[in-house]
Order: C-alpha cells, then sequence, then structure tokens
C-alpha cells in the first residue's frame, strides 16, 4: 500500500487545477515512509485523494504527479501505454515526421522524462530521482514503443544535482552513433548527440523556422532590379535587369541579406537559404557550433550564400552598430569637417533580417533583472542594423522571462534604437512541446517577428 502525503488545509489548489507539482511546505503531514523516488497517494487536509506521484525528500518538489488514479508503482506497461499515447500525439499532428521531441516531461504525464528522436536513434534525458529509478523499465517500454537502432542518454544537467542525482550519459540500448542526419523542413541536418547543446538539437522551434518563408523574398527593388520582358533565343522571357540594364543572372537577386546570432547547428540560417536569402551571415560563438552549422550548409549544397563568424555575438553587434555609427556621422559632418585619415570603426553592416535566438539568460527568478538587460541589449544593437522596413526575429527561452516582460523588453530596446515595431508572428514552442493548461512552467519559448520603421 502506497505512503499518503497530507496538504496543508490552507493552500493555493494548483494540484486541483491540473498543476504536477507538489512542493514540500505545502505539504502538512506523510503517512507511511515512503523511500525515495516511491509512488505515493497525495491527499487533501481531510484525506480526499487528489492523485499518485513519486516522492523524493530530497528534493523542495517533494511530490510530481504522474497519474490521478491510485497507482501503487510505475510499471512498464504503464509506461508504455503513456509512451504510445506520446507517439499518437506526434503522428497526428506531425505526419510524416521522423524527428521530433517525443516525450515532454510533465506535459506528457512522464514527469522528468524527456525524448528527442532523430530517426531511429533515441536520446533521453532523466532528469528526476523518480524516473532515474526505473531507467531500465524507460529503456525497456521505449524500445517496445519506437523500435529504435539506439537509445542515448544526456542526462548531463545541473537540474539532476536538485535530485540528489550526478550527470550521466552513455548508450542505454543498440548502436549509437555520435552524430546522425535528420530531416527538417526538407532540409538535412547533421546532429552531434553525444557532445551537442542539451539533446543535440532545438526542436522546440522547428516550427518557427519555417515563418522566415515570406521575410526571405521580395527586395530585389531595393537594388533598382526590375522585371522586364526581353527577347530571348526561346521566345519572349520576363528577366531581372538592373539599373544599368544588364540582366541578371544572380538566381537569388530577390532575395533578404540575414544575419542569424547565436546559430549553434545553423537551422535557421538553412532555412532562410532554402525559402531564397541573397546572403547570410551565420554566427556563433562556439567554433564547434560553427563548424557543424558550416557541414550542414554544405550538405544543403548553400555553402556560396553563407559566410561563418566565429565571435561573441554581443560584441560583434555592438561592433557593427559603432561602424554604422560613424560612417553616418562623416556623411552628416562632410568631408572637409571631418578628419578622413583617422581610420573608421570595423563594422557598419546591415542587414534585411535579423534572427536573434540567444540561450536562455535568466535560470532562475533572481536573474531576471540581469536577463532583461541582455536581451534589451542585443535587441537594441540588432535593431539598429535592420534594414528600414526590414525584420527582426527574436526569441527567448528563458521561463522566468514572462511573455509580457519580454515583449516590454522589446519595446524599451525599439524606444532607446528610435523605432517603431510591427508585430506579425508572436507563438511558442511547436506542438511537439505540448502544454497542460495552468502549468507556466511548459510556456518557457517565447518567438517574435517584427517589421522594423525609423521614427525619423
Amino acid at each position: 500500500m502506497a505512503a499518503s502525503v497530507y496538504l496543508v488545509r490552507k493552500r493555493k489548489k494548483r494540484l486541483e487545477e491540473g498543476h504536477p507539482w507538489v512542493y514540500a511546505n505545502e505539504i502538512e503531514r506523510v503517512e507511511g515512509e515512503p523511500g525515495p523516488g516511491e509512488l505515493v497517494h497525495v491527499r487533501t487536509h481531510a484525506g480526499q485523494f487528489l492523485a499518485s506521484g513519486y516522492y523524493n525528500e530530497a528534493s523542495q518538489i517533494r511530490v510530481r504527479v504522474v497519474g490521478y488514479e491510485p497507482l501503487e508503482e510505475l510499471t512498464k506497461e504503464l509506461l508504455t501505454e503513456r509512451l504510445v499515447r506520446c507517439r499518437e500525439l506526434r503522428e497526428r499532428f506531425l505526419p510524416g515526421a521522423a524527428a521530433y521531441r517525443a516525450v515532454y516531461g510533465e506535459a506528457d504525464f512522464l514527469p522528468g522524462l524527456v525524448v528527442d528522436r532523430f530517426g531511429d536513434i533515441l536520446v533521453v534525458q532523466i532528469l528526476t530521482l523518480g524516473m532515474d529509478l526505473r531507467r531500465e523499465l524507460i529503456t525497456a517500454a521505449l524500445a517496445e514503443v519506437f523500435h529504435p537502432a539506439g537509445i542515448y542518454e544526456r542526462s548531463d544537467v545541473s537540474v539532476r544535482e536538485l535530485e540528489g542525482l550526478s550527470q550521466r550519459t552513455g548508450v542505454l540500448y543498440g548502436d549509437c552513433p555520435e552524430k546522425v542526419q535528420i530531416t527538417e523542413n526538407g532540409l538535412l541536418l547533421e546532429v552531434d548527440i553525444v557532445h551537442g547543446q542539451k539533446t543535440g538539437y532545438f526542436f522546440d522551434q522547428q516550427a518557427n523556422r519555417a515563418l522566415l518563408a515570406p521575410l526571405m523574398k521580395g527586395w530585389g527593388a531595393r537594388s533598382g532590379i526590375r522585371l522586364e520582358e526581353r527577347e530571348r533565343s526561346n521566345g519572349r522571357q520576363t528577366v531581372p535587369v538592373n539599373p544599368n540594364g544588364k540582366a541578371v543572372t544572380f538566381p537569388y537577386w530577390d532575395g533578404a541579406t540575414v544575419l542569424e546570432c547565436f546559430s549553434h547547428t545553423g537551422s535557421f540560417t538553412l532555412n532562410a537559404c532554402k525559402f531564397g536569402a541573397k546572403k547570410v551571415t551565420c554566427l556563433d560563438i562556439s567554433e564547434l557550433a560553427v563548424e557543424s552549422a558550416r557541414r550542414n550548409v554544405e550538405r544543403n549544397g548553400f555553402q556560396d550564400r553563407v559566410e561563418f563568424v566565429v565571435a561573441d555575438a554581443f560584441e560583434y553587434l555592438r561592433a557593427q552598430v559603432k561602424g554604422l555609427e560613424e560612417r553616418k556621422e562623416r556623411a552628416a559632418a562632410g568631408e572637409k569637417k571631418v578628419d578622413t585619415s583617422a581610420k573608421l570603426a570595423q563594422g557598419g553592416r546591415t542587414w534585411d533580417v535579423v534572427i536573434l535566438d540567444p540561450p536562455a539568460f535568466a535560470k532562475t527568478r533572481g536573474a531576471v533583472e540581469g536577463a532583461c538587460r541582455g536581451y534589451k541589449d542585443i535587441n537594441l544593437h540588432g535593431l539598429k542594423l535592420v534594414n528600414e522596413g526590414g525584420f527582426l526575429v527574436t526569441a527567448s527561452c528563458s521561463y522566468h522571462v514572462r511573455p509580457d516582460l519580454f515583449l516590454a523588453t522589446i519595446q524599451e530596446a525599439a524606444k532607446d534604437a528610435g523605432k517603431i515595431l510591427r508585430l506579425l508572428e508572436f507563438r511558442g514552442a511547436g506542438k511537439d512541446h505540448p502544454q497542460i493548461l495552468g502549468v507556466d512552467e511548459g510556456n518557457y519559448l517565447k518567438f517574435a517577428i517584427f517589421q522594423v520603421h525609423s521614427r525619423r
């Protein structure tokens, strides 16, 4: 018989609203002696049954709910049933896809378990004691439901330490290569499941990356390129012509110039190229990440349109803004009023589309103020580098920076940059990252597309 956890009378009824966590300060008493990771029954102060969950006295999140019926154990059969539901949901909303987040923890009623599918390879993150104790059962259930060639564990995250667990990685099942290849939006990508960030890839932005399509074309007229009908050997054709009347042969003459910062594997760069970008600058501070992006670009045949930069994004954006401002000052003052022998700052480039997809700046509530300074900084400088009428694509994966605060921070950056923004898209993660209503912790990703106009 499972032990019972009785909740205090004066508490917010979060559990009844669907929230799957019980904190230590919400517990009045425990009847029985639950061992670490064992299932307990959660009850009101009056004894009414609410849920079953696994228990960890070493964690501030004392109970994580796994079901709303009295359960005595997390069996392989129960795990298999939950995983089948996970697979069916993805198959419904991502028909034909072979790469996606297959299990998203609490939102899939498997708290502490994250599974990403890369074709016939699964990568698992086990984040909590309750799931850690059931590693073999989880592995067996995953093998039965997904029939993978291999399962690799990437539980090398610091959050495990809050559960009293050490970090660990390694093969759990079958054969796992270091790198795997997946397809996203018709693009080929190499993913390093052993050394890459998190599980090697970020599926949460997969649907958002396809939203670049309407931003990538319609820029040729700014360069004076127009379409004309001309006589050709095979009859009259409509051809692009430059201001000098010469036919333009470059196939991406109508494409955008794009800057992607924090590129990781270069997935936004790849989508930009697919949808017709003329030139993309792909930037990351990690040489390993840039090399991964380079291989992905070459794999898709986009190397003639992409330049790679290994640099700190904050420093790079500031350098471009400084160069731009110096050139504007020199142009406004006139050659007679400035020392033209003074060397101009490096930089001064602008782009039609600037993409900012940084890592989380706030991992705790106490880090929010500093995180907002960081978000304002990169967006302020990014906005100054967007050509008039161009687009800022910006994101935050910091849960503690709530959506309204993120938008307010962008607005502050726009005010200081002298820009007016038109919001065209505001989204979260894709359908393989479902959310339980009322569980704000799952609503971490903010993704926005703005059109940028100058106030002056």
